[in-house]
């Protein structure tokens, strides 16, 4: 695991979605998202000591939410795959992990077009 500030997480983690194809970046709720066509894979926001990112998990969402500070995302989204991490100041975030759960989670919102260019 690698200790990050939040803003350098955010930053990897933005990085690495804006890197995969027709990732766009847009502000919607005042809040950071990365789409895919118009499509939401990842929430990544730090405010006032708190980091969350939001991920669509269908393959590994159980295992996701074994992970302290994590929890089914609200609103519904939950039950569609939708899991939230949340890290307080001082709390280790895995970036490599989460880079790896972005990628399933472009794959679960993607074209399949577009998730097909992808490394398997």
């Amino acid at each position: 695991m690698t200790e990050l500030p939040f803003a350098d997480a955010e930053q990897v983690l933005k990085d690495h979605a804006l890197a995969l194809p027709e990732a766009a970046e847009e502000f919607p709720w005042g809040e950071r998202v990365i789409k895919v066509r118009g499509k939401i894979f990842i929430f990544v926001h730090h405010y006032e000591g708190v980091f969350r990112v939001t991920l669509k998990l269908p393959h590994s969402r159980d295992f996701a939410l074994d992970s302290p500070g994590t929890q089914p995302t609200g609103y519904g989204l939950g039950k569609a795959g939708w899991v939230t991490f949340k890290f307080m100041e001082g709390d280790e975030i895995d970036v490599e992990r989460l880079c790896h759960w972005t990628l399933e989670s472009y794959r679960a919102v993607a074209p399949k077009r577009l998730s097909a260019l992808l490394p398997t």
